[in-house]
């Protein structure tokens, strides 16, 4: 597993998001400072309510933080604004969602392809290469599928290749093997694994330690707050141990 670099891909610096205004406030995450270097995947842990999700939305450029400073390969995505956000998304952004997030009237192939017309590649040159991410993820023969033809697994494994096709420098899962079984799970997990080591940043929410060891580091939320953050070979410890707190 590689180390960090000098300069992270992905950083926040004391990030707050807050939800609502007045007595229905609800303050998501409380200054958070995070940072997620080139070559590194980094696992982001918690109950249900910490703000895992929050902080995966602010880090993809989908919602901007109340106050601090979100920023990707220096560039500040709140500074951006939603044009400047939104081709990062299609370029150096990869986004896994826990709904998968799949355009129902198009094929698998067409649906990793999306983004990269988007950019302007050429239909023929985006087609080849969402191929090629399909095959990463062992779903060649379902490029001509429908999402309505597809199991939740399947889907999800279209989900991936979408989020890593191109050159992504930064790669954000939330939940990526929750529709998935065990071993295709694991198949997911090395790809992402893979795709860092090949010199992108991963941030991947998981509620599981044994998914969560695939990672270099390990950031624990409680309450909107970083309470611990360890490497991967103490994650089952520090997971029970931050359960108990």
């Amino acid at each position: 597993m590689s180390g960090p670099a000098s300069s992270p891909v992905l950083e926040l610096r004391d990030v707050t998001r807050v939800h609502g205004e007045g007595e229905a406030a609800v303050q998501a995450l409380r200054g958070v400072s995070f940072a997620a270097y080139a070559g590194e995947l980094v696992a982001v842990m918690g109950p249900s309510g910490s703000g895992k999700s929050t902080l995966l939305t602010l880090a993809g450029g989908l919602d901007t933080p109340t106050s601090g400073v979100v920023s990707v390969e220096g560039v500040d995505l709140a500074g951006a604004g939603a044009v400047g956000r939104a081709r990062m998304r299609r370029t150096s952004l990869g986004y896994v969602f826990q709904d998968f997030n799949l355009i129902p009237a198009l094929t698998a192939a067409e649906n990793v392809a999306l983004p990269l017309e988007l950019d302007g590649r050429s239909g023929r040159e985006a087609r080849a290469l969402a191929r090629e991410a399909l095959a990463e993820v062992g779903i060649t023969e379902l490029a001509d599928r429908f999402p309505d033809h597809m199991s939740g697994g399947q889907q999800q494994r279209v989900a991936i290749a979408r989020a890593v096709v191109g050159e992504r420098r930064l790669v954000l899962a939330d939940e990526p093997t929750g529709a998935l079984d065990t071993e295709t799970g694991e198949d997911v997990l090395r790809l992402l694994r893979a795709r860092c080591d090949a010199g992108a940043a991963g941030v991947m929410v998981t509620h599981e330690a044994r998914h969560a060891a695939w990672a270099d580091r390990v950031v624990f939320l409680r309450d909107g707050v970083v309470v611990d953050e360890t490497g991967a070979d103490h994650v089952e410890s520090l997971a029970d141990a931050t359960a108990q707190r």
